[in-house]
């Protein structure tokens, strides 16, 4: 039988039918997270996050023309791409195990007789599926992120350097190394993943090409580590280093115009590669030669970065870090606005690390680079606890960092961390809770969809074998329905796919001991490696299971090679044939197929389209021609797909409030944006450079009174937009500026407010607005920015702000307005106090409101999609209980009965369990409240037996974690707990100290409103 021909079409087989399960379940649009950012990005060859994605941006492009270069398509488009990448990472994936598998079956180099191919194809077979069906894979696969595409690049080499070994011993066979280094060039502007690949690839390369030997082996793994440190450093980093000095030097010395010295650079570069491959080909220098062809493909594929500075010079609307020029290049290849952390040498969190100046910051002026100060970074060499293999570093505690160290840590309050509190943490969090927890969410079962916070309750990893289960996190039939039995992310695979994953793992290393060092280490570099290099802080804003994809691809090759072993336990029993059949029909039910059919309902978004609804909802809600402050990734990016992507409402200008801490994106809002004109920032370009005016410290200064409120364009213009000694200070070689007051006015223009409409009748404007700063002793530069737009704006556009949760700290959250979803900054109070414009509000919702296609059957939201929709239930609620205090009950029960006529409770439950303090049943139980007051008590009564029931069924979760005890009781004790006067709960109940408190008032409030609101004998469903 000709086992190429088989190879192949077995191959190309698997590949469609991973094809077409991407296809049929990829999203309908826009996702969250980075999605809505890069099909904006390849929409209009724009320039997304650091470190950037050239060719992913490219292809992206190609696919959208595809597609017909439709907006309304756009975002299919890429999709499409990924689940298409998706689909031939799985032919390569079956191909790999075929090699290995084909290794361990073929006797001899004897020729394979047709029961040896169906063994071979059935291992590539049933290893392929079940990566196809892999969670963390899959998710990625249906959605417009690098990811998929990613995976694609490292099969694609992984698989290149098995095709190599194949055909080692054949003339030109070592062409498949230049490939190898070209394709990873290319990958390179997609995602690094790739370069992970390059310690197994030299492990082939030694054991084909040498005698191994022990210390051999262990010379060739060094060798391929270090040739990933010299790719990601210097062929990535130092590149584009050394070009950017040249620019540097050959723009301010040698008065040349910019670019020049980068050309020249790669041109003098080119030129001693030519000249170290003529000497390599006089001297028979082969490995010189290989080395110097490699290093030269890999630039060339590296090369699509030179695009993302031409199209950066167009100046595009999504600009991040506006890489214009070689110089922040630099930076954005080195990630520098997000910060540094320690991996080998670092101090505890209990001490924060002094900062260091490195060489010259340059940043690009009007003819020549300007110095903008020092580079700044983390000492972290030299605090009073720095150690070997720091793992409790972050001292910044923005997120809880401090006691999650304590937690996993075990470390006791008032201690100083010891070395094994760091492993502790390092075992515990880091290696379980950030990597293996994710890898039995892929080969063993997934609890539910909540992100998980090291509790018992949310997102833990399952066997699906009750016994099992309940030992480890309770009783899991107590579990509310909601997050558990009716969670379509409850996913059960009874560790199935992990024991076939490890026979096979087992087998390999008995049969094949130097395959299994190379997938080994393909295995090792792509998940624990990455744990290692990430040193992870908790909490993170999101699961992050995508980052290890690589690691469960190698598994799946041990899955896949299970199949041989139970093939061949099957033969002890049955004939060959028989055992051959039955082994591969008996794993592919048991494994891929069980994936399948337990995941296919959680992965299916073929019908969504939340992300781009969301953006809609929130730009509708501006006026013409406003500013919308947004304050968070899946705020921003669907923001910046609807309105580059599918145009929606252009003359909204998205000013994004984690970028405005940066001088580039400052200077990005001084010129036009689609139909959204420039706006004064007060503050000039020189003024924010660099480092400039990253802080400013609340100081009292003489002459300023602190009972006084100050003219905020005044304070911000000419206090801290100052270089006046008498407003900085001197801190070492830094110069520190000062705000002297915490009280601020902001005047009204009463005649822009009067011609904006803003104003309503009855409305009573303030003549100037007061601003409280409260307790804060310092403000960023993102603050600054803000008052700055504030003040300079005059009234003139109107300001909107997607949350009001950032405006309390800067004084502002009194003086905005609810418009449907977004806030708007008004000149006043509202009269009802209810901070809602009821018109606007009334009319944007009911004729402008898009949600997600909540309202098709069968829909499925994932918990950051609910915790959106939870955001428009609250916006109708707030419009509803403004319109009743309004005396408008009829317009209220239209808001409500919209919200559920739109929403299908199947898809998006009133009552759900949730983290995050019981956010879902509070929001809803607000709606139920929204409900009764405005007489809708048939759709309250649906609300309420929606809360009820999963409220009761917390309840009865709770009381299963400890002793048998009464609703009131337990409650009791949660109340006494959180106010420190002590009450009694079991270590598990104290995890849900909050949520049993929070669940028990909620059912005390239904009660209470069923007794107030309680129809009268004889009363219709609706009252008057």
């Amino acid at each position: 039988m000709n086992f190429k021909k088989v190879n192949n079409i077995t191959g190309w087989v698997v590949c469609l039918i991973a094809c077409m399960v991407y296809i049929l379940t990829m999203e309908a649009g826009g996702s969250f997270w980075d999605c809505g950012e890069f099909v904006s990005s390849a929409y209009k060859l724009q320039i997304p996050h650091p470190p950037g994605a050239p060719l992913f941006v490219m292809m992206g492009r190609f696919f959208i023309i595809l597609f017909g270069d439709n907006p309304m398509t756009a975002a299919r488009a890429v999709n499409f791409m990924s689940a298409v990448l998706s689909g031939f990472t799985i032919l390569f994936l079956f191909w790999s195990i075929t090699h290995f598998a084909r290794k361990i079956v073929q006797k001899n180099a004897l020729s394979l007789d047709s029961q040896q191919v169906f063994t071979i194809m059935a291992a590539g077979a049933v290893g392929a599926l079940a990566y196809t069906f892999c969670d963390s894979f899959w998710y990625s696969a249906v959605e417009g992120e690098v990811y998929g595409s990613s995976s694609f690049f490292t099969a694609l080499v992984f698989w290149a350097i098995l095709k190599w070994e194949d055909e080692a011993d054949k003339p030109g066979a070592d062409r498949w190394l230049i490939f190898i280094f070209y394709m990873m060039g290319l990958s390179i502007g997609v995602h690094l993943l790739n370069l992970l690949t390059i310690p197994a690839i030299v492990m082939v390369y030694y054991y084909k090409r040498y005698t191994p030997t022990a210390w051999g082996s262990i010379f060739a793994f060094f060798i391929g580590c270090v040739i990933t440190g010299l790719v990601q450093k210097f062929v990535i980093q130092y590149t584009i280093k050394g070009a950017a000095w040249f620019d540097i030097l050959f723009v301010n010395s040698f008065n040349l115009p910019f670019f020049w010295g980068f050309g020249f650079f790669f041109i003098l570069l080119t030129f001693l590669l030519v000249v170290t491959l003529r000497y390599a080909v006089r001297k028979k220098y082969y490995l010189l030669k290989i080395a110097v062809w490699s290093v030269a493909f890999m630039l060339v594929g590296y090369s699509t970065y030179f695009t993302t500075m031409i199209r950066s010079n167009a100046d595009p609307a999504v600009d991040m870090f506006n890489v214009d020029n070689p110089v922040s290049l630099v930076g954005y290849l080195s990630r520098d606005q997000y910060g540094d952390w320690p991996i080998v040498y670092g101090p505890d969190f209990t001490d924060r690390p002094g900062r260091t100046e490195g060489s010259d910051q340059y940043i690009k002026g009007k003819d020549k680079y300007i110095i903008a100060g020092k580079t700044v970074g983390q000492d972290w060499n030299n605090t009073p606890s720095s150690h070997f293999f720091p793992r409790m570093w972050d001292n910044s505690n923005d997120r809880g960092q401090g006691e999650v160290y304590k937690s996993y840590g075990n470390v006791a309050e008032g201690d100083a961390p010891t070395m094994g509190n760091n492993i502790r943490y390092f075992i515990t969090y880091q290696t379980y809770w950030m990597y293996l927890r994710y890898f039995f969410w892929n080969f063993s079962g997934k609890q539910n969809d909540l992100q998980g916070f090291a509790n018992i309750r949310d997102g833990n990893a399952i066997s699906g074998i009750p016994f099992i289960d309940n030992w480890l996190y309770g009783d899991q039939s107590k579990m509310p329905d909601s997050i558990h039995t009716k969670n379509k992310s409850y996913n059960r695979m009874y560790a199935l796919p992990f024991i076939l994953g490890m026979i096979g793992l087992v087998f390999q290393y008995n049969r094949n001991r130097r395959d299994f060092i190379v997938n080994g280490l393909l295995f090792f570099f792509t998940g624990m490696a990455i744990v290692i290099y990430l040193n992870q802080a908790g909490q993170q804003p999101r699961e992050r299971d995508y980052a290890y994809v690589g690691s469960f691809y190698a598994f799946a090759i041990w899955i896949g090679l299970g199949v041989i072993w139970v093939k061949e336990m099957f033969e002890k029993f049955m004939k060959a044939p028989v055992a051959n059949y039955v082994s591969a029909g008996l794993c592919l039910l048991a494994v891929p197929v069980l994936m399948g059919n337990q995941e296919w309902d959680d992965h299916d978004r073929s019908k969504k389209t939340l992300a781009r609804d969301l953006a809609r909802d929130y730009l509708e809600s501006c006026p013409p021609n406003a500013m919308l402050f947004s304050f968070g990734d899946n705020d921003t990016y669907p923001l910046w797909y609807a309105q580059e992507v599918e145009g929606i409402r252009p003359d909204v200008r998205v000013v994004v409030n984690s970028l405005l801490g940066t001088d580039w994106y400052m200077n990005e809002l001084r010129y036009k944006i689609n139909k959204s004109d420039p706006f004064d920032v007060i503050f000039t370009e020189e003024q924010i450079q660099g480092n400039k005016r990253d802080v400013a410290y609340i100081t009292p200064l003489p002459g300023f009174d602190q009972k006084k409120y100050y003219d905020l364009y005044d304070m911000m213009k000419n206090v801290v937009g100052s270089d006046d000694p008498k407003y900085t200070q001197q801190q070492d070689d830094d110069i520190l500026n000062l705000l002297p007051v915490k009280k601020l006015t902001v005047p009204v223009d009463l005649a822009a407010v009067r011609a904006s409409g803003l104003a309503k009748e009855g409305d009573s404007v303030l003549s100037e607005l007061k601003i409280d700063i409260g307790n804060r002793s310092y403000l960023l530069k993102n603050d600054l920015a803000i008052y700055a737009i504030i003040a300079a704006n005059h009234w003139k556009r109107p300001i909107c702000f997607t949350s009001t949760q950032e405006l309390n700290d800067l004084g502002l959250a009194k003086y905005v307005r609810l418009t449907g979803l977004a806030y708007q900054l008004v000149p006043f109070e509202s009269k009802n106090g209810s901070g809602v414009d009821l018109d606007r509000a009334y009319n944007t919702i009911m004729t402008h409101f898009a949600y997600g296609s909540a309202d098709k059957p069968e829909v499925y939201y994932d918990e950051e999609n609910r915790r959106h929709l939870n955001s428009i239930r609250m916006a109708h609620t707030q419009v509803a209980f403004a319109l009743v205090d309004a005396g408008k009950k009829d317009s209220a029960r239209n808001i409500l009965e919209h919200f559920d006529k739109n929403v299908r409770e199947s898809n998006f439950p009133y009552g759900m369990t949730s983290n995050r303090g019981n956010q879902q049943d509070l929001i809803s139980t607000d709606f139920l409240q929204a409900c009764y007051v405005a007489g809708d008590t048939v759709l309250a009564k649906k609300v309420e037996a929606s809360l009820k029931k999963d409220l009761q069924q917390q309840m009865r979760y709770y009381k299963s974690l400890g002793d048998e005890t009464s609703d009131d009781q337990l409650a009791t004790n949660a109340y006494m707990l959180l106010q420190g006067k002590g009450g009694t709960l079991s270590d598990k109940q104290q995890e849900f100290t909050q949520d049993i408190f929070t669940t028990y008032r909620m059912l005390m409030q239904i009660d209470q409103m069923d007794k107030q609101f309680a129809p009268k004998p004889g009363a219709s469903g609706l009252l008057k």
